[in-house]
């Protein structure tokens, strides 16, 4: 034991360096700082599945999981329209859902945004429009955002919803042109 000493009184501590500071930390810290500068809080989102296969909804759901963790980004998500700021809508509108997407979407508050995922949410993809189906998203309430994909990764899932509140005068003027006409 005195040996030991006497070799760390010679040579000194020896340690790693410390190590650099992680720049994703800094994105998360900023992105969390626009979501709650934009809304005041966090970011609540309803999922709507509105006819999918639900591949989508595998991806949305890894959005939670501990690689991407949209919770500690302040993005959350919610079970009631009331409570959201932003809808996530999978798949083609089926003529079954579509009364349900509406009241969805009336029941969301304003200012609301919208975001179609996946290439049956954009144009109805393999199921396109037909007896049982209305199509793209777009057919049934505006949207402001587009995800392709089939189904979209996580990432594009969540570049979609950042894209969306980037722009949150798009869903207000392009509302106040729909109610105009």
């Amino acid at each position: 034991m005195l040996k030991t000493l006497r070799q760390i009184q010679r040579i000194g501590i020896v340690t790693e360096p410390p190590p650099l500071p992680d720049d994703e930390l800094r994105v998360r810290e900023a992105l969390s700082a626009k979501i709650r500068e934009v809304l005041g809080s966090a970011l609540c989102i309803r999922a709507v599945d509105a006819g999918s296969c639900n591949g989508c909804e595998l991806e949305i759901h890894a959005l939670n999981n501990a690689f991407y963790n949209v919770e500690g980004l302040g993005i959350r998500f919610v079970a009631s329209p009331r409570h959201a700021d932003l809808l996530l809508v999978t798949g083609p509108v089926s003529r079954h859902m579509e009364v349900a997407l509406r009241r969805t979407y009336d029941a969301t508050p304003e200012p609301k945004l919208v975001v179609a995922i996946g290439d049956c949410g954009a144009c109805g993809g393999i199921f396109g429009e037909s007896y049982a189906s209305r199509g793209a998203v777009s057919n049934v309430i505006p949207v402001d955002v587009v995800v392709h994909g089939c189904p979209p990764t996580p990432t594009e899932i969540l570049s979609g919803i950042l894209t969306a509140l980037a722009s949150p005068g798009l869903g207000a003027s392009r509302r106040a042109a729909a109610g105009a006409s």
